[in-house]
């Protein structure tokens, strides 16, 4: 059973995690799109109010990671404020792949950005992560127009809480 321990991204085992999914997107990122940009996550947006950061733990063994952090808010058709998280560093060592671990990690985030007052959430991945994006889209994230420059990310995704 899959469960989550808060940590921040500075962390012992939190760095450790984060590096092994850096390093995997380094060798696996297509060529044809240039060099992978690693990006160090910013400690402080990972942290409440401002955000949150998980280990995923199966059997007390850290296997993923993952987090939330809120950006700009957006504003509704109706002039309403759309208070706005992005799910970032979504990862899961390759031995716990393949049995339903990534969606509970994905609901989990979910459920953490909800409680610090998300209303929209939004993420970006690449076109080589098949896997990944077949999560969001089965999660119910639909495509959506870029709302950031990362230079990594060839898709990106939204759904309303």
């Amino acid at each position: 059973m899959l469960t989550f321990t808060p940590a921040r991204t500075d962390d012992s085992i939190a760095a450790e995690l984060l590096n092994r999914y850096f390093a995997e997107r380094e060798q696996t990122f297509p060529s044809a799109q240039g060099a992978y940009t690693v990006n160090l996550p910013d400690a402080g947006r990972f942290v409440p109010p401002a955000g949150d950061f998980v280990l995923a733990e199966l059997d007390g063994t850290p296997v993923g990671c993952g987090g939330v952090r809120r950006i700009e808010d957006a504003v509704g058709p109706d002039g309403e404020p759309i208070v706005r998280f992005e799910i970032k560093h979504l990862w899961l060592a390759p031995d716990a792949r393949g049995r339903g671990a990534g969606r509970v990690l994905l609901t989990e985030l979910e459920r953490r950005a909800i409680a610090l007052g998300a209303t929209r959430l939004v993420l970006d991945t690449n076109e080589s992560l098949a896997a990944a994006g077949n999560l969001y889209r089965t999660s119910g994230y639909t495509e959506t127009m870029p709302y950031n420059d990362n230079p990594n990310a060839t898709h990106w995704y939204g759904k309303n809480v």
